[in-house]
């Protein structure tokens, strides 16, 4: 479960504030699987990143009751300067992994990035990012999984890999999903979210969020 308390995020712009949400109350079930719906811009990545603790609200706060991922394949949130390897071992420390030998030549496996692995992140493609990002995803457990179009990581072969250690995770997780992709969104989805001008609109069945959606 994910509670929003009086959360308000926003961006300055030349032409004022650019709210993606204005004081939400709002708590999300950690037993269902949940699709985020809204136009272009409506800051559906930003409410992932706000889920995930990879960004923070203007106000208010965002607790977060059980294990939650961060966006999985979103390449922010890592140190920059910090190699690959570098970062896989910080994280593992964070999650209370002293031995971080056998996480770290998972996560590099996994990635397909080879030698960048031992190269500051900075320096990585957008597509080793989010290889790398997806990689270090899989190598824990959580509870909740926040994923923003995670097929879109890498070639076609990549992306099947991910799927499919996805699925796996799946049967003891739920996941909170961003997709442009309806069908996607049904076939995951339990009930659905629609954000729009600052505001988040909770439906309990995912075709009635897809229909909410679909008439903006």
């Amino acid at each position: 479960m994910i509670t929003l308390e009086h959360v308000t995020k926003y961006y300055p712009t030349k032409f004022g504030r650019n709210y993606v949400l204005k004081n939400v109350n709002f708590t999300l079930p950690g037993d269902k699987n949940i699709g985020i719906l809204g136009a272009n811009g409506a800051g559906k990545s930003t409410l992932l990143r706000l889920l995930g603790g990879m960004d923070m609200p203007n106000q208010g706060r965002v607790t977060r009751h059980s294990r939650v991922s961060w966006p999985l394949a979103l390449s922010g949130g890592f140190q920059g300067s910090m190699t690959g390897r570098e970062n896989t071992r910080f994280i593992c420390r964070i999650h209370g992994i002293h031995d971080t030998r056998e996480v770290e030549e998972w996560v590099k496996g996994f990635a397909e990035i080879g030698q960048h692995f031992e190269l500051p992140i900075k320096g990585y493609s957008s597509g080793m990012k989010s290889k790398f990002s997806f990689a270090v995803s899989m190598a824990f457990d959580f509870d909740i999984y926040l994923t923003d179009e995670i097929t879109s990581v890498g070639d076609a072969k990549f992306r099947q890999k991910c799927i499919d250690i996805f699925s796996k995770k799946r049967e003891s997780a739920t996941v909170i999903m961003v997709s442009h992709d309806m069908n996607t969104l049904r076939q995951q989805c339990d009930m659905g979210i629609v954000l729009q001008q600052g505001s988040l609109t909770l439906f309990h069945d995912i075709e009635e969020a897809i229909t909410a959606y679909q008439l903006l």
